[in-house]
């Protein structure tokens, strides 16, 4: 049984699931009832970055144009979201992220948003979940539950370092400005 938590929740990995060595993080959504003429593409996306809060190098930003980083692999772009499930994943071997790496922030954007006339708001039953790949178990979930209106991109979690630990936060943080802004956030140039 998962453990289920709710926006700002923490919870340590390392004393939930101490034998928890590769993370899969499945993330999911459904589309309201909506039509603005095009499909809604969704896009996972990974910032890896050091204690300043910004990515190091540009291929500490995982995406659907860089699938692999440094104990990171995004399983690619799923452009419409149909079907049951996650819609998109990622896999996290923690072994293999290098220390200077503190902080693994999820995040979630809407493709072309504003050109499409498209939001968060029209987005419904958004999650994110961790299952230990090694044993299947589905470990934590977090479901959005809250409405977003104009917001074209939502940091889902961040999964960080604490001392020895590492620790899972379910942040809910909804951006105007998409892909593009949460790239400025983290100290990409676009």
């Amino acid at each position: 049984m998962p453990i289920n938590l709710s926006k700002g929740q923490k919870i340590s990995l390392s004393k939930a699931a101490p034998s928890l060595k590769i993370a899969m993080i499945g993330l999911g959504w459904d589309v309201k009832q909506y039509d603005s003429g095009y499909d809604f593409d969704l896009d996972a996306s990974i910032f890896m970055v050091g204690e300043n809060g910004k990515c190091q190098r540009d291929e500490d930003f995982i995406f659907y144009n860089n699938l692999q980083g440094e104990g990171v692999t995004h399983s690619g772009d799923n452009r419409t979201g149909e079907g049951e499930g996650d819609d998109e994943s990622v896999m996290v071997e923690f072994d293999k992220v290098p220390q200077r790496i503190q902080k693994i922030v999820v995040t979630v954007t809407i493709f072309e948003a504003p050109e499409r006339g498209q939001n968060f708001g029209q987005v419904s039953n958004s999650y994110i979940r961790l299952v230990d790949q090694q044993t299947g178990e589905e470990l934590l979930r977090y479901d959005l539950g809250e409405d977003y209106s104009t917001e074209t991109a939502i940091v889902f979690a961040e999964i960080y370092r604490y001392g020895s630990e590492w620790k899972f936060s379910a942040v809910g943080s909804g951006f105007n400005g998409g892909l593009e802004a949460l790239c400025r956030t983290y100290g990409l140039d676009v």
